[in-house]
């Protein structure tokens, strides 16, 4: 199993990223990603998408400044829409709300992309269910699971970003 990097509290806010900046988000998001991919891998970008100072501070260059909950959202948002697995060799499976349900079907596509075994598909959908399960029960913050990207490349290594909401002190 995967080591955690670290937990990120950010303040909620309501709203959404305006449509003209979400674009241009998306835009930086594949030029840096083709850039550490190249330089580095995708090993290395899933272990610097897992660290939660990294990806704020990722937010933050991809236009997005606000230090608030929408960032973890909006980034992966855009990660989804830039990612093209063929090309980059990564997936990034599920979301925010219903599309954190999609996840398991988001793996098996993308595992039948990377001609993934039957076997690696089904570790990494558990993997997936077991990091949201481990966050959104045995975790006691008080806060539920409503934001679930599971990302992968086609070596089947992985990477996990969640977020909750705190409906105690909403």
């Amino acid at each position: 199993m995967q080591a955690r990097s670290g937990v990120a509290n950010l303040p909620l806010h309501g709203g959404h990223a305006p449509r003209w900046l979400f674009n241009r988000m998306v835009k930086l998001t594949e030029g840096i990603l083709d850039v550490i991919l190249h330089e580095y891998d995708a090993d290395e970008f899933l272990r610097r998408i897992s660290d939660p100072y990294w990806f704020q501070a990722f937010s933050c260059v991809i236009g997005l400044d606000w230090h608030s909950s929408g960032t973890t959202t909006t980034t992966c948002g855009a990660l989804k829409m830039a990612i093209k697995p063929e090309e980059h060799g990564l997936v990034i499976a599920g979301g925010k709300g219903k599309n954190s349900r999609k996840t398991p079907l988001d793996i098996e596509v993308g595992s039948e992309i990377f001609s993934l075994s039957s076997k690696k598909a089904e570790e990494l959908v558990h993997s997936s269910k077991i990091s949201a399960k481990i966050d959104n029960s045995c975790i006691q913050d008080s806060y539920d699971l409503f934001h679930h990207s599971f990302l992968f490349n086609e070596s089947g290594n992985w990477a996990v970003v969640q977020q909750g909401l705190n409906t105690e002190n909403k």
